[in-house]
């Protein structure tokens, strides 16, 4: 059995991690850690963890860390990651990043949508955890960063079109809805019930943190550079993401030659299921696995493609995918632990 840590369990994506590796046939979870939990146990924090998860909470020490686990996931927000994951490999760990910190090629781009970066050394090195795209180089590394929840989603939505030089590449917009988990665990404002409940709203307008990410992604898929407008929304729900993406043809194609595409893209693909003509995704129907769901349609009237998406943005988005890139990096089979039908309702 392999020995597992998750590094920052008190958060929605952390007790993700932790709900899916009770169930992983292959590893042990051995450590987890929470500043603000330290010295509780974790299914005090979070009593859906009773009886299956008995771990006490602790503080964050990467030589602690370090010498009682053998893969490490660094559930941490931006710029607190990089602080740890450096001396986690130093220790001969391997280790999924879960936050922004490794996404990014360009030091300078991270820094300006972030911060100063303090290990920018490793940002050639890391390999973009999206195993549907990289799944060869993410069997090879030691440091992955797994992809945002957003960017999952266009990335998916996108790829065979992409990939088939079958748009025009300046015309793309990407409208995208998240449920409130996506915003995190802590308390703020625009995240609180009577804040969200009733109501729905665009944010981040022309200034979202996983614009370059989803631009770097789709450029590489193009072969080029890739500028998108790109819209997130807030869904009075707790999860899923949805994301229409709408592109320009680069010839006329009808619906069904489209999907033809997208079912001969995925084929074999264990986490990516593609709608039939005339059905679309629904965030209702991913809630709790680690499927992303893709539909497209051809507009004859303006001659563009118009692909939607879904996911849960806490396990396809966040847990599901990091735990299928640990299966990958550890030669394990890539849906292991990862099976489990979507919940409904």
């Amino acid at each position: 059995m392999v020995k597992v840590a998750v590094v920052g369990a008190s958060g929605y994506t952390g007790v993700e991690l932790v709900r899916l590796l009770c169930d992983h046939p292959a590893v042990e979870l051995a450590c987890v850690t929470s500043r603000q939990h330290a010295g509780e146990e974790i299914a005090a924090v979070f009593p859906s963890l009773r009886d299956r998860a008995e771990l006490v909470c602790e503080p964050v020490s990467t030589e602690e860390i370090a010498d009682r686990a053998d893969f490490v996931f660094t559930a941490l927000p931006h710029k607190t990651a990089m602080e740890v994951v450096p001396d986690l490999l130093a220790a001969g760990k391997k280790v999924v990043d879960l936050s922004a910190d490794y996404r990014l090629k360009d030091r300078s781009l991270y820094e300006a949508w972030y911060q100063v970066h303090s290990s920018p050394h490793l940002l050639e090195e890391a390999v973009y955890g999206l195993p549907e795209l990289y799944r060869e180089k993410i069997g090879a590394a030691r440091l992955v960063a797994n992809p945002g929840c957003y960017p999952t989603s266009v990335a998916l939505g996108l790829a065979p079109l992409l990939l088939g030089k079958r748009i025009v590449l300046d015309s793309l917009v990407i409208d995208s809805k998240s449920g409130a988990s996506g915003a995190g665990r802590g308390a703020k404002t625009g995240s609180l019930f009577c804040e969200v409940n009733e109501g729905f709203k665009a944010y981040g307008v022309a200034a979202h943190r996983h614009t370059p990410e989803i631009e770097q992604t789709l450029g590489e898929l193009a072969g080029r550079d890739v500028t998108v407008t790109f819209t997130p929304h807030l869904l009075p729900v707790n999860r899923g993401i949805l994301s229409t993406c709408y592109a320009t043809l680069s010839a006329p194609a009808q619906t069904a030659d489209l999907v033809e595409l997208y079912q001969d893209h995925y084929r074999g693909e264990p986490f990516v299921r593609v709608h039939p003509v005339g059905s679309l995704p629904n965030v209702a129907f991913v809630k709790g696995g680690n499927y992303c769901d893709v539909g497209v349609v051809s507009d004859p009237r303006t001659g563009r493609a118009i692909v939607v998406s879904a996911i849960d943005n806490l396990v396809k988005g966040a847990a599901g995918q990091a735990v299928q890139n640990m299966n990958l990096m550890l030669g394990i089979e890539e849906d292991t632990g990862l099976t489990a039908v979507p919940l409904f309702p």
